[in-house]
C-alpha cells in the first residue's frame, strides 16, 4: 500500500481507518457491534476539510461530507470522501482519490461503497454492496472485469461509514483510560479488525482554539510506511460531534500532521474552551 492511500486512510477513516495487527495485551478489547436506532453525532449537510502536512510542506487536502438521499428506494445517508495532492507536492506525486459510502438511516449499516482511486498512476475503481441478512460482500472490480463474492464479519462497516458509525455509537463511559476497543471493517476483498487505544482526554489548541479531546491511538501495521505499530495518535473533540480535530503521525522518513482546517453543518454546538 502506498504512503499517499495510508495518508488518505488515516484522515478519514476516525481512524476512521487503518488496518490492524494484533495486540498483545491483558485486557479484553471492547467491541463496538451494537446499532443505535437515533443519529445523535451528525447530519446531513456536514462537511469537514483536513490540511495535511508532511514536514513543512502543505501535501494535500482531503474533505468528507454527509447528505440525505435514497438508494434503491430506501432513506439513506450518502458520504463522500476526497483526497487530493495540491501545490508543491503534486508535482511529484499526483494523487486523485474518491470514496462514497451509502449507509441505512435507521443504524449506521453499509449498504454500497465506491473506491475511485488515482495514485500517481496506480488507478483502482471498486465497489462493494453488502448484504447483512448473509454476511456477504458482493464485490466488483471494474478495472479488471472481475466480480466476486465474500463472507463477513457481522456487523461490518466500510471505510467510510466506520467514521459515522463510530461517531454515533462510541460512549465514553463504557471504556477507561488504556483499554482497546475494536470494530469490523472491510476493504477490497477482507475482512478487518481495527483496533485502537483510549489514552484519555486531553485539551489541545487549534485554529478555532482550544478543545477539549479525547485522545487515541489506532494500531497499523509498522514496517514499510509507519515506524511502528504505535506510530499514530488521533484527538476528537469531547463533545456530542465526535469532530476528528487533529491526527499525527511517525513514519519510516519523517512524520505527517492532518488538521482539521474548515467545517461546516454539524448537529450539535462545537465546544470551544475559554481560557482564563
Amino acid at each position: 500500500m502506498t504512503l499517499n492511500r495510508w495518508l488518505w486512510i488515516v484522515v478519514v477513516a476516525f481512524s476512521q481507518l487503518i488496518f490492524s495487527q494484533e495486540i498483545q495485551d491483558n485486557s479484553s478489547p471492547q467491541k463496538i457491534d451494537s446499532f443505535s436506532a437515533e443519529n445523535d453525532a451528525f447530519q446531513g449537510g456536514e462537511w469537514f476539510k483536513f490540511r495535511i502536512h508532511y514536514g513543512i510542506f502543505n501535501a494535500s487536502y482531503a474533505t468528507i461530507e454527509v447528505d440525505e438521499t435514497t438508494w434503491e428506494g430506501k432513506p439513506v445517508f450518502h458520504a463522500k470522501g476526497i483526497g487530493r495532492t495540491t501545490g508543491f507536492a503534486r508535482w511529484f506525486f499526483k494523487v486523485d482519490d474518491y470514496y462514497d459510502s451509502y449507509f441505512a438511516k435507521d443504524a449506521v449499516r453499509p449498504l454500497f461503497f465506491i473506491r475511485n482511486i488515482n495514485e500517481g498512476g496506480y488507478k483502482k475503481h471498486v465497489t462493494i454492496r453488502f448484504d447483512h441478512d448473509n454476511n456477504k460482500a458482493f464485490v466488483d472490480d471494474k478495472l479488471k472485469n472481475k466480480q466476486g463474492t465474500f463472507d463477513t464479519n457481522s456487523n461490518i462497516q466500510d471505510l467510510i461509514s466506520c467514521f459515522y458509525f463510530l461517531r454515533n455509537e462510541f460512549d465514553i463511559s463504557e471504556i477507561k483510560k488504556d483499554e482497546f476497543v475494536v470494530v469490523n471493517l472491510f476493504f477490497d476483498e477482507s475482512n478487518y479488525a481495527f483496533k485502537f487505544k483510549f489514552l484519555g482526554p486531553e485539551t489541545i489548541k487549534t485554529k478555532f482554539g482550544h478543545v477539549n479531546t479525547l485522545k487515541f491511538r489506532p494500531y497499523v501495521q509498522s514496517g514499510r510506511v509507519f515506524r511502528s505499530n504505535e506510530s499514530i495518535t488521533l484527538w476528537v473533540s469531547n463533545d456530542k460531534n465526535r469532530i476528528p480535530l487533529r491526527l499525527q503521525a511517525t513514519l519510516r522518513v519523517g512524520s505527517i500532521t492532518a488538521d482539521l482546517d474548515e467545517f461546516k453543518g454539524l448537529k450539535n454546538p462545537f465546544e470551544i474552551v475559554v481560557k482564563k
